[in-house]
């Protein structure tokens, strides 16, 4: 898969409440169905280990990363009802990073400047 220089991703971890494994393949289910409306979205999946769930997610730039968590905003609530955000970090280019520190900054993550790679 070639990938824009101006990648984003989004790296959420949830722990899941106890007894809530099969609330939360429902809500991923939801997620997924609005996530591939987005024109922006590289890729999107998830990962579960054991009552850790992984969101591995790409945009292009941040107004992809913006414009998906407008997106899904409903259904991320939903999440955090039977769940507690253990990390959220995102990665990519300085110029992009820098377009979600504002808005995001809130969510206190952690943001990753990417530095070094293999060009595409």
């Amino acid at each position: 898969m070639s990938l824009p220089q101006n990648l984003v991703t989004i790296h959420p971890y949830f722990k899941l409440h106890p007894g809530k494994q099969e609330e939360s393949e429902a809500i991923m289910a939801d997620f997924i169905a609005k996530t591939r409306t987005e024109s922006a979205r590289l890729f999107y999946e998830f990962t579960v280990n054991g009552d850790e769930v992984f969101c591995r997610e790409g945009y292009v730039g941040g107004e992809g990363v913006l414009a998906h968590l407008e997106n899904v905003g409903e259904v991320l609530g939903r999440m955090l009802t039977i769940s507690d955000l253990l990390r959220l970090e995102f990665h990519g280019p300085a110029e992009e990073i820098d377009k979600l520190r504002g808005p995001l900054g809130h969510l206190n993550p952690a943001w990753f400047v990417l530095k070094a790679g293999i060009e595409r």
